[in-house]
C-alpha cells in the first residue's frame, strides 16, 4: 500500500513539473517514470560528449553514457527558456562540447545562458536531460507537453511517438 501511494504521488509530482514546463493535457503517460539522476559523468566541466545511438524513434542523439538528449520548443534560438523546477526536471547537459559517434562536429556548440552556464546546443538548439529516464536507452521525456523532443543527427526534433504515429 506504501510503495503504491509513494508511486502515485511520484506520479503526480512529474506530470505536474511537466506541465509548469508548457506541458499540456495531451503529455503521453510514458512520462510518468521515477526521477532518474539530473547529472551524468559526461556532464561538467571536463566536458560533454553527444553522439547518436538508435532508439524506438529512430536515431537520437544521447551523451557518452547513451542517456537521450531533449530539445524544448520554447527556447528561443540557442537561449534556454527552462529554469526553476523545469530545469530541475530538465537538466540541461553543459560543459565542453565534443561529437561522438554519428554527431556533426558541426553542429555542436555552447551558448552562455542567463545563469551563467554553459550549455551544449546541437543545430542552435540547448540539449537537455528528462529526469524521469532513468537509464540509458529511455526516452520518456519524449513530447511531453508538445514541447519536449529529442533531437536526431540531423538536428531536427524527432515527432514522432514511442508507440507509432506523430506529433503535430
Amino acid at each position: 500500500m506504501r510503495k503504491g501511494f509513494a508511486r502515485a504521488a511520484l506520479l503526480a509530482v512529474i506530470v505536474v513539473a511537466g506541465a509548469a514546463c508548457g506541458g499540456g493535457d495531451d503529455a503521453p503517460s510514458e512520462t510518468a517514470a521515477p526521477a532518474g539522476p539530473t547529472t551524468t559523468a559526461a556532464q561538467g566541466a571536463s566536458g560533454a560528449t553527444v553522439a547518436v545511438a538508435n532508439s524506438s524513434l529512430g536515431d537520437v542523439l544521447v551523451d557518452a553514457d547513451g542517456r537521450t538528449l531533449y530539445a524544448f520548443t520554447k527556447d528561443q534560438g540557442d537561449q534556454s527558456a527552462c529554469s526553476g523546477e523545469c530545469a530541475a526536471n530538465w537538466p540541461a547537459l553543459t560543459g565542453t562540447a565534443t561529437a561522438g559517434t554519428g554527431a556533426e562536429a558541426g553542429l555542436l556548440s555552447t551558448a552562455t545562458q542567463a545563469n551563467g552556464s554553459s550549455q551544449v546546443t546541437y543545430d542552435g538548439k540547448p540539449l537537455y536531460y528528462f529526469a524521469g529516464d532513468a537509464k540509458p536507452g529511455d526516452i520518456k521525456g519524449q513530447g511531453v507537453g508538445n514541447v519536449w523532443f529529442a533531437v536526431a543527427a540531423d538536428g531536427e526534433l524527432v515527432k514522432a511517438k514511442a508507440g507509432g504515429g506523430t506529433y503535430p
